[in-house]
């Protein structure tokens, strides 16, 4: 068993987004990633693609969500299944924040659309 302090988690920035490493396997897991994406009002939207399933549960704020072309927005309580290898981006809708839990198996990897790939050092 591994108890993971709040105070131990290590933050990450990019493409405008704040990651917060929660459960990793430098952390402790073995197959499961766990962090919390924070999205400043404004914050442009990455489009990229998953090597595996990625989940968002959404905390605050609002998103626009694009899933292979189908765009929607989701809330506060909301959750968002991204299916791998499927173009995906979200962005933040009004003033307020957005942040999210997410999770996403050990091993998967970010896709950008110049076709470059690489594991989230926050996902390590």
């Amino acid at each position: 068993m591994a108890v993971i302090f709040a105070g131990d988690n290590q933050a990450f920035e990019m493409h405008g987004a704040r990651f917060t490493a929660l459960v990793s396997p430098k952390r402790g897991s073995t197959r499961q990633s766990v962090w919390r994406v924070e999205l400043a009002p404004g914050a442009p939207a990455t489009l990229h693609q998953l090597t595996d399933e990625e989940v968002f549960v959404i905390q605050s704020g609002k998103a626009r969500v694009s899933i292979g072309g189908s765009v929607t927005e989701a809330g506060a309580g909301d959750s968002i299944v991204v299916p791998k290898d499927t173009d995906f981006s979200i962005q933040t809708v009004g003033d307020v924040p957005l942040a999210a839990l997410v999770c996403f198996p050990v091993g998967g990897r970010a896709r950008l659309a110049d076709g470059s790939e690489f594991t989230p050092p926050w996902a390590e």
